[in-house]
């Protein structure tokens, strides 16, 4: 018998830590490697007991000259700084390689444990003794029992029952090949890698580790490839709900015949008890959860009591699920999925989400490390045999589903993305894993084999996905989507894009002085914009896209919302009917409103592909800078200012960039708008022309074009002479036909100005006299006129000119319309990869 050196001060009976060996003459000779070799051998038969000292909690501080590191809540909060920071480290140096994040934790927990840090007797002994993997572990379990209530809080059950027959097709083709598989493998292989345990229970066990294919990570690897709303995302992601169905029952089955040892009524009873209890469970909480949201007034939170009541309900859940023999967070998951979506579900997750995937899962992947000990692998031969059984089973879900795609007339290349989409691992098959260790199901070698392969498969399949599954399309620019090009009396297309719907009153606001009428009708696409950020809001939409009976165009994608679930839902109904409401009182305008979900760095892909799709001549973006209270503007976010930009750079058709400043409310108090177009020349400056012409009939609007012309003698190059003629005939052209039309009650001014200086103060001689400023971007343009002006710019994507008019030091109250005209090059292509990515909105999911 060992014990922990204690305390000199404290009595021996009190606080004595030591551990009791089985086989008395294993101590004698083991090492501080050992140790921690002995981690990954607990479930073994001559595993060590611990025994703790009951009052050694927390220390009296280094000051008593007492270690920290020899008491259990000072040595956890120890340890859990060092996961977290190897964690991070890990995803740090991964970032580039856009591996999913669990792979990094659990490399993190690999090198903590056993395989390398372990081996180091320091640091195995000082950081990570024995006594202290039981909390370790029991926070772990902990943090996997909420994690599980999370993932089943955001999963719609009633999918399964919507399940189509292509659905069920699919499953079917991708469960006979792993099964036959994890069949013949399992028996043969048993003797070799499994000697000692139940043959039945490894049997089953192989075969759901083959047929399992993870939900959430499955739902991420969508949403960032785009492809949740399209067909082969809908397909995918409800085949992959039954075969996470058919994994669990086929785990809960193993772990009872290795508890019965082989008793199969035994195990039959044990998923019986199973799945009566989901069912009693599923019917008392959906009950319940429903008369809560009924009792919750609209727009108010769920009261404190009923979260608290609801969160004990699930270790009362996972308790009563390990208590009948099948596990704790089949209970927990259970219980989440009988929660139903809506204000009840998001406040949840609000709650715990960060916490428990910030906090406590990392403890999970740790102890996963811990338990994956490479030096546990004595037969080679088990690693090839357990990698070819791995291989062949993801290569019959690859082959089944090209089947299945030739069968449901889907491209080939369809067929392969479905495999290998199929063939998603993640969290779901590492929590499998675990399970099959701690019910010894499994054996170390075998549980680290399997491990490592996961990770291995996971590393590579990722990035094969990212090249198959993701769309690449390429749009030819085959005829002018410009304002000014386009026949007047044909419909105008027009893509508004909206952050909140705080922006959306302004918006509708500029459609209505655009002057629809049904002789020049306008078709406006009202794309509500939502960042996507985090797993949960990816499961939440994949609900709306899996549930909706009505899809969009094949392989167009729609990935996550972002944030509150429920206020992007509000949100999008609130702009939806917004429009729809303008829609009906105006004349001359149709209306489709859509949603988009995206993280900012590709959001700009989802609106320049949806302006292809539609052909549209004109986008409307709303500026990164909103005005408050005080009149100041104030940055809405960072992110949307590249969003932007990517925007400028990347569309064919038309871009407008609207700074508002209360343009719904100046025009509403003075019954009519005051609009001024500032016209320096160029091709962007004629396009707001084109634009400012469609303003001029209007009745509400009193529009004013300022010409700005160089005085003779102004300075500038020779060339730049030679540019400035040559767009000026341009220039006198569209200004001549813009006369010509009428140009309704416009009013036409020319002002002389000799440089930059005279142009700025120009333009504040016009401050006051309206409510919105209409300019072109001036992009590529070098005129005496703005020369100067870009050295100061803040935001250089509005040109100089607009740079200006949107600047606090400016003083302006009025809002600015910035454009730039499409760029059109005969015969030039644009390559987008993925769709864009839109729902019909509302987009509430209905669980």
């Amino acid at each position: 018998m060992v014990h922990r050196p204690r305390p000199s001060h404290l009595p021996f009976t009190q606080h004595q830590s030591f551990l009791l060996f089985p086989n008395e003459s294993r101590l004698m000779d083991s090492s501080p490697v050992q140790f921690l070799k002995d981690l990954a051998s607990i479930n073994s038969s001559d595993a060590p007991l611990v025994c703790y000292a009951a009052t050694m909690l927390s220390s009296n501080g280094m000051l008593q000259n007492e270690n920290p590191l020899d008491y259990t809540f000072p040595l956890f909060l120890f340890q859990l700084i060092i996961i977290l920071l190897t964690s991070r480290l890990t995803a740090f140096i991964l970032k580039p390689l856009r591996q999913p994040r669990y792979i990094s934790e659990i490399l993190g927990g690999f090198i903590l444990g056993p395989t390398l840090m372990g081996r180091v007797p320091a640091f195995a002994l000082t950081f990570f003794p024995l006594r202290s993997l039981l909390v370790i572990d029991s926070m772990a379990s902990i943090g996997l029992v909420f994690f599980m209530f999370i993932v089943g809080v955001e999963i719609d059950p009633d999918v399964v029952r919507r399940v189509g027959r292509r659905s069920t097709l699919l499953t079917f083709v991708c469960l006979i090949g792993p099964v036959l598989i994890g069949v013949l493998a399992g028996i043969m292989l048993h003797s070799r890698i499994q000697d000692g345990t139940e043959r039945g229970a490894f049997v089953t066990f192989l075969c759901g580790i083959l047929c399992v294919s993870s939900f959430s990570m499955l739902a991420r690897t969508l949403a960032d490839i785009k492809l949740i709303a399209s067909d082969i995302g809908r397909l995918v992601l409800s085949s992959a709900m039954i075969t996470n169905g058919l994994a669990w029952v086929l785990m809960v089955f193993s772990t009872a015949l290795a508890q019965s040892k082989g008793k199969a009524l035994s195990a039959i009873w044990s998923v019986i008890s199973g799945g009566v209890f989901s069912i009693v469970v599923y019917m008392a909480v959906r009950r319940a959860a429903r008369w809560v949201q009924k009792r919750t007034p609209e727009g108010e939170e769920v009261a404190e009591l009923h979260v608290c009541v609801i969160l004990v309900g699930v270790m009362v859940a996972a308790f009563a699920a390990d208590a009948i023999g099948t596990h704790a967070i089949f209970g927990a998951f259970v219980y989440g999925l009988a929660v139903p979506n809506g204000p009840l579900g998001e406040l949840l997750i609000e709650k715990i989400g960060d916490f428990i995937e910030g906090l406590l899962l990392p403890l999970f992947f740790a102890v996963s490390g811990f338990r994956t000990n490479l030096y546990s692998i004595v037969d080679a031969g088990a690693v090839f045999l357990l990698l070819i059984v791995v291989v062949g089973a993801a290569i019959t879900k690859v082959a089944g589903s090209v089947l299945a795609a030739f069968y449901m007339e889907m491209p080939f290349h369809d067929g392969i993305s479905l495999g290998l989409l199929m063939n998603t691992k993640g969290i779901v098959e590492l929590i499998l894993l675990n399970i099959g260790w701690d019910k010894m199901v499994l054996r170390d070698q075998t549980f680290t084999i399997l491990v490592i392969i996961s990770v291995i498969s996971t590393t590579l399949i990722t990035p094969l996905i990212n090249v198959a599954a993701k769309p690449s399309r390429r749009y030819v620019a085959y005829k002018r989507r410009t304002i000014r090009w386009w026949n007047p009396e044909s419909e105008l297309r027009m893509l508004i894009c909206a952050h909140s719907s705080r922006e959306v009153p302004s918006l509708i606001s500029l459609l209505d002085i655009s002057h629809p009428t049904k002789r020049s009708p306008f078709f406006v696409y009202a794309l509500y914009l939502v960042e996507l950020t985090g797993r949960a809001s990816t499961l939440f939409v994949v609900n709306t896209n899996c549930s909706s009976s009505s899809s969009l165009e094949s392989h167009r994608g729609a990935p996550n919302a972002g944030g509150g679930f429920i206020r992007h839902q509000t949100e999008s109904e609130h702009i939806s009917h917004a429009f729809e409401s303008y829609e009906q009182h105006a004349g001359g305008v149709s209306v489709q409103s859509l949603t988009a979900f995206s993280q900012y760095p590709s959001m700009h892909e989802d609106v320049i592909s949806l302006s292809e799709d539609k052909h549209c001549a004109l986008i409307i973006l709303p500026f990164h800078k909103h005005q408050t209270i005080d009149g100041t503007m104030e940055v809405t976010h960072p992110a949307i200012r590249c969003l932007n930009k990517n925007v400028l750079a990347g569309a064919s058709c038309s871009v407008g960039i609207l700074i508002d400043r209360s343009l719904a409310g100046t025009g509403a108090r003075a019954q009519r708008y005051a609009v001024a177009l500032l016209f320096f020349g160029g091709a962007d400056d004629r396009e707001a022309l084109a634009y400012a012409d469609r303003l001029a009939t209007h009745p509400g609007v009193a529009l004013t074009v300022v010409r700005f012309l160089p005085c003779i003698g102004a300075g500038g190059s020779r060339r730049q002479d030679r540019v400035v003629d040559v767009a000026g005939e341009n220039d006198d052209e569209c200004l001549a036909q813009f006369q010509a039309n009428g140009g309704g009650e416009a009013e036409y001014v020319e002002r002389m100005v000799g440089n930059a200086e005279e142009t700025v103060a120009m333009l504040r001689e016009m401050e006051g006299r309206y409510d919105l400023y209409i300019v072109g971007i001036g992009e590529g343009m070098s005129s005496p006129l703005t020369a100067g002006l870009t050295e100061w710019s803040e935001c250089e994507e509005l040109g100089p000119i607009g740079d200006l008019l949107a600047s606090p030091d400016f003083g302006s109250r009025a809002s600015v319309l910035v454009l730039q005209r499409g760029k059109y090059r005969e015969g030039s292509e644009i390559e987008m990869s993925g769709g864009a990515v839109v729902l019909p909105m509302p987009a509430g999911p209905g669980k």
